[in-house]
């Protein structure tokens, strides 16, 4: 007997496209909407598609028609999104929304929203657990615009039940800005040595796509109103991180670590460059879902490696993965700002 009607609203994006997965395969009935109505090719011919811009006004309530089950929210932002969710309430019987552990602050009020200021990066606790304080609701940054879906969200938990998983750093295939590519791209450049600030002991907690569509699939079959932290099993360091990218790719890298901040002109800051740990507590979605991971980092980093690769072919990484030059500018790669560091690095040693 099916578990009723599924509405997953950004169904082709990363999460999306493994949830809407997780879910027929649990027993739901699924439509996956998304702005230009695609079908992802592992889908079955089950699934229904439907094309939605849901920032037109009606047209999310038009296409919702007499509701569904659970609407699972893989790109709801801000107030504005969370009203459209709550006015659709009667036609929702529950609902499970991804937001981000980018809402946490530190003891001293430090989130990730201060980290380009002066002792501006935050040293949480390890791991961090859902109590920790969070930043203030508002509009002016990604952080405070998940705080402010969140918190509209929970205040109408008596007439939508809603899970907010706060997400770590998401990663699998069709990722938009992989942070692998740090070190895939070195690889297929054949860089025999790389830099890492911190000492190579950065660790942010990624979140794997299957693994947050477990929790997805969880969560659909318990409504209530909660939060959680969403994350894999493993919070390895971004020196492991590189040691295994080689090991998928068959290179060997010598890692110089520099035991502080990063060069003023970016040589050893990577993706994960951080000074302190960002780990996430995962006891309560054990306790509250059932939750077990369905797969690890090592585990499921040759499939992520093969996509990236494979984006890459006869591409600039520039045109490739522009989210990634939004996100940490073109000098990601830059080998001769490297080069002239580890020259003088060289004379120093």
């Amino acid at each position: 007997m099916g578990k009723g009607h599924a509405w997953v609203l950004g169904a082709t994006g990363q999460i999306g496209r493994a949830a809407v997965r997780a879910l027929v395969a649990d027993g739901w009935t699924v439509t996956a909407a998304s702005r230009g109505g695609v079908r992802d090719d592992r889908w079955g011919e089950e699934v229904r598609t439907a094309a939605l811009d849901r920032d037109e006004d009606g047209a999310l309530a038009a296409a919702l028609g007499d509701g569904c089950d659970v609407l699972v929210d893989m790109v709801a932002y801000g107030g504005q999104h969370a009203r459209q969710l709550t006015d659709l309430a009667d036609r929702i019987g529950s609902a499970v929304v991804v937001s981000s552990g980018a809402v946490y602050e530190d003891d001293r009020g430090r989130s990730f929203d201060t980290q380009e200021e002066p002792d501006g990066s935050p040293c949480y606790p390890v791991p961090i657990p859902e109590s920790q304080p969070t930043v203030r609701p508002g509009e002016a940054t990604y952080g405070t615009r998940k705080i402010r879906l969140e918190q509209d969200l929970l205040e109408a938990g008596d007439t939508l039940p809603v899970t907010l998983l706060r997400a770590g750093a998401i990663h699998g295939p069709y990722c938009r800005s992989p942070r692998e590519l740090y070190f895939v791209k070195r690889a297929l450049d054949r860089r025999a040595r790389r830099v890492l600030a911190y000492g190579g002991r950065s660790r942010f907690h990624p979140l794997h796509a299957a693994n947050a569509a477990e929790l997805i699939r969880l969560a659909a079959l318990r409504p209530g109103s909660r939060v959680l932290n969403a994350a894999d099993p493993q919070a390895p360091t971004v020196a492991e991180i590189g040691a295994a990218v080689d090991a998928v790719l068959g290179w060997e890298t010598e890692t110089v670590l520099m035991p502080g901040d990063a060069s003023p002109d970016g040589v050893g800051l990577s993706p994960w460059g951080a000074p302190h740990p960002i780990v996430y507590d995962m006891t309560a979605a054990e306790r509250e879902l059932g939750y077990r991971p369905v797969t690890g980092y090592a585990e499921s980093l040759p499939e992520s490696v093969e996509w990236i690769t494979a984006q890459l072919a006869g591409r600039d990484w520039k045109d490739a993965y522009p989210a990634m030059v939004w996100a940490y500018g073109t000098g990601l790669f830059d080998y001769a700002a490297e080069d002239a560091w580890l020259e003088r690095y060289d004379r120093t040693v």
